[in-house]
């Protein structure tokens, strides 16, 4: 077994012994010389730091002083009207109006005598005739044919099935043995026909055709809305389940 060893300069000889004996105090003077050096360091950035912000206070502030004269009156706040721009030519005379009692001589060839149910659309074109000395009001209030299919609508009475079809099992569904449940959002119109038929929720896809088609050949009666029947959004459940 061989042995490493080192040779001093005056020929003398130490081993491992020596130099595990040395390393501590070779290490602690290493670690003391490099705390030195980052300590000696962080002051000099902070010395620096100190210097640059005295140069700063200390430079001379130039500026410019002005007095209240010098900014002028302050802008007056009046409230007068906008100027008023008139318009040249001549005014038409209106072919229907109110009519005014003027001697013969005067009255314009062009004027003439607005009927009573002239008169009435010329005071509010929004309202009808004047029936029996009351105002009734000709304008129809229109329903939305076909309701958003997240928009909630008021109902006194909602549609119920008259005709239930069931839906058919899919024949690859059913070779896998595959079973679930579809929720199927039906559009019901004012003559109880399902007018449109979207899948909301579905265990397998393979069922979505199948519900759509069953819930479109179904039949209903129609949604009441203040006695008068509409459009509505029902939500039907169809199970397909493997029979034993």
């Amino acid at each position: 077994m061989s042995e490493t060893i080192a040779f001093k300069k005056n020929g003398g000889i130490y081993g491992a012994f020596e130099l595990k004996k040395l390393y501590p105090r070779n290490y602690a003077i290493g670690v003391t010389i490099a705390i030195l050096l980052h300590l000696s360091l962080i002051a000099s950035y902070y010395i620096y730091q100190e210097i640059t912000r005295e140069d700063f206070d200390n430079a001379p502030t130039v500026g410019r002083v002005l007095k209240y004269s010098d900014l002028g009156p302050p802008p007056s706040i009046t409230n007068e009207a906008p100027p008023q721009i008139s318009v040249a030519g001549p005014v038409a005379p209106p072919t229907v109006g109110v009519p005014v009692p003027v001697p013969d001589e005067q009255a314009p060839p062009e004027a003439t005598i607005a009927t009573q149910k002239e008169m009435s659309q010329q005071v509010s074109p929004a309202l009808g005739n004047d029936i029996g000395g009351q105002t009734q009001i000709t304008q129809d209030i229109k329903i939305d044919e076909e309701p958003g299919i997240d928009t909630f609508v008021p109902v006194e009475k909602l549609p119920e099935m008259v005709v239930a079809v069931k839906p058919e099992y899919p024949e690859i569904a059913k070779r896998a043995g595959i079973t679930g449940k579809v929720f199927v959002k039906v559009l019901v119109d004012k003559e109880g026909k399902p007018k449109r038929a979207v899948v909301i929720k579905t265990d397998s896809d393979l069922f979505n055709d199948a519900a759509i088609a069953a819930a479109m050949k179904s039949a209903f009666t129609p949604a009441l809305q203040n006695n008068h029947p509409i459009a509505v959004w029902i939500v039907l459940p169809y199970r397909f389940q493997l029979q034993e």
